[in-house]
């Protein structure tokens, strides 16, 4: 497992470093002290942003296969370095299978929250 764990790791990091990797920051607003019907719509979660990207349904499947969507619903804040579709695409052959494969959980959990 450590093995698998390692090469995933560095193979994840190399092709986020190499291409197509977004940024997003979230925090949470303080509550806004105007009226609700004032305030504009509640913010979107890190998750929210993501569903609604088509660029990021690798990233999306792989919260899901780690059981972060809730973690990263939650309030902030939160800082996550999402490598789009097109970096998780240039992972070697199968590494990507083998992260969403549920008996890796542990290892997709530790490279999603690597700089938690």
């Amino acid at each position: 497992m450590s093995m698998i764990r390692s090469s995933l790791s560095i193979a994840l990091a190399a092709v986020l470093l190499s291409s197509g990797a977004a940024y997003a920051g979230y925090n949470k607003p303080a509550a806004a002290s105007a009226p609700a019907s004032e305030t504009a719509a509640a913010p979107q979660t890190i998750v929210d942003v993501a569903v609604s990207n088509s660029s990021f349904e690798t990233l999306v499947a792989a919260l899901k296969a780690a059981d972060l969507v809730e973690t990263l619903s939650g309030e902030g804040p939160f800082t996550v370095f999402a490598p789009t579709d097109e970096a998780f695409a240039a992972l070697p052959a199968g590494t990507l299978e083998k992260l969403l494969d549920p008996a890796n959980k542990e290892t997709l959990v530790q490279i999603l929250t690597y700089h938690n």
